[in-house]
């Protein structure tokens, strides 16, 4: 039930302040709309918006390197694409503001639409640009702009569904219902590599380089589109509409919350920071250590990384009921641990040839599936009411560009040059920042509570 709008200075409620709350309190009973069907919302979503970044990060290896940067060895090639992998990651935030801006101005339903446009456009439109041979230095700008394009609408795509969705589930289920979401990873992942699995293995060198790779972003338009309708559909409810107002999801201003929360968006951000770690260093980052420097086919090994997706799905789902018999902190510092562990082993496995390779791949999906799925939100009821909407969004934002945006360049720029190792330096530091802002966090909890 929605709290009372009482002012500590002014205790009587004045008419305002009940026609709110009363407001408030009819918009939680009238609306109907079920956990479950927020989830299916989420999970299309998202599912959409990690196969275009997928997408991207499997051309960013078999593509962009002969593609766009020709004039540079297979490394810097591929190092130069990791690089314009990232800038999305970095757009991400910036979007998350302006969009929130649109909101505010012209409604929830036309932000969703041109974020959404603007990510099937920018996904799409790469499919267009032409190579480096064509038209030299303009390739690698058109290129570079529509990934910024790509992570400004991620950003503006955010639609308050995970929050929605935690709010409205169980008391004793919140891990389960914070877990759905997240299984949008994995099922973009399967999409992505299954398609350029395809046409690696089916088409020429020649013909794969020229045209064969257009096609997944061709198809990354038409999964938006309807990615859009779905969302859309139950966003453009009434009922959601109520639920968003009886739960103050709404944006709010980022220099207030920035003042007010700052802290709660940077330990909220760290608290997942392991597995944000992982996730790029079992996807982007061993294809592209298999294509420079294994000899295992790059179709056997992306139907590898396949496998690992469904783990990982499978951990996502099983991540639920762990957190909710266990507690959400605990299983992320448990897993926190486990990452810490398994980055030991990383150099062992991934030199070990395609055996140790393919051992990486899956156990280090598990491993991603059981963090990740809990990854969203994990310190999200800190925050006030009011600020629930826009905290969650830039948390999230920021979890991404510190984890996740620069890791495969990282990654691969250091193992190359001096060896396997610094992946498990990598890994292991992102293991440790999650302890310690899950501490920090569990310690600020408990001052709040001893001065309550």
């Amino acid at each position: 039930m929605p709290t009372s709008s009482l002012d500590p200075k002014h205790p009587h409620p004045t008419t305002e302040d009940i026609g709110r709350d009363t407001r408030r309190l009819h918009a939680a009973h009238d609306a109907k709309v079920a956990p479950g069907e927020i989830a299916i919302g989420v999970i299309i979503g998202r599912s959409s918006e990690y196969f275009d970044f997928f997408v991207f990060g499997i051309a960013a290896v078999l593509v962009f390197p002969a593609v766009f940067f020709p004039f540079e060895k297979g490394l810097e090639g591929t190092l130069w694409a990791f690089t314009i992998f990232s800038f999305a990651f970095i757009a991400r935030p910036i979007g998350s503001i302006i969009f929130m801006a649109i909101q505010k101005r012209y409604g929830r339903e036309a932000k969703l639409t041109i974020a959404l446009f603007l990510l099937g456009s920018s996904t799409a439109g790469m499919a267009f640009v032409p190579g480096f041979q064509s038209i030299g230095f303009t390739s690698i700008v058109l290129l570079s702009i529509f990934r910024v394009g790509q992570g400004l609408a991620l950003g503006g795509a955010w639609d308050g569904l995970p929050s929605l969705l935690a709010l409205n589930a169980p008391s004793n289920r919140r891990g389960w219902y914070a877990m759905l979401g997240q299984l949008g990873a994995p099922i973009g992942f399967t999409l992505a590599s299954g398609l350029f699995a395809f046409l690696y293995a089916s088409l020429s060198s020649e013909d794969f380089l020229s045209w064969g790779w257009r096609y997944p972003f061709y198809v990354a338009f038409a999964i938006n589109v309807v990615a859009l309708f779905a969302r859309l559909r139950l966003v453009a409810t009434n009922e959601y509409a109520k639920l968003l107002d009886a739960h103050e999801l709404e944006p709010t201003p980022v220099g207030e919350l920035a003042r007010t929360q700052g802290s709660t968006v940077v330990i909220g951000a760290f608290a997942a920071l392991a597995s944000y770690a992982l996730f790029h260093i079992v996807t982007v980052f061993p294809l592209s250590w298999i294509k420079l420097y294994s000899t295992q086919s790059i179709s056997e090994f992306l139907a590898v990384q396949m496998v690992g997706a469904g783990i990982a799905a499978l951990g996502i789902i099983a991540s639920g009921r762990i957190a909710d018999t266990f507690g959400r902190r605990t299983t992320l510092g448990t897993l926190a641990a486990a990452i810490g562990v398994f980055s030991g082993f990383a150099p062992t496995l991934l030199g070990g040839g395609p055996l140790g390779q393919d051992v990486f791949i899956l156990v280090g999906f598990a491993l991603l599936g059981l963090s990740y799925g809990q990854a969203s939100g994990a310190v999200t009821s800190n925050f006030e009411t009011q600020h629930r909407y826009t905290g969650a969004a830039l948390t999230s934002d920021l979890a991404w560009l510190v984890g996740a945006a620069f890791a495969p360049l990282v990654a691969l720029g250091l193992s190359a040059h001096f060896g396997l190792a610094y992946v498990s330096v990598y890994l292991l530091s992102g293991a440790a920042a999650t302890l310690i802002a899950l501490s920090v966090n569990k310690a600020m909890e408990i001052k709040d509570s001893a001065a309550g």
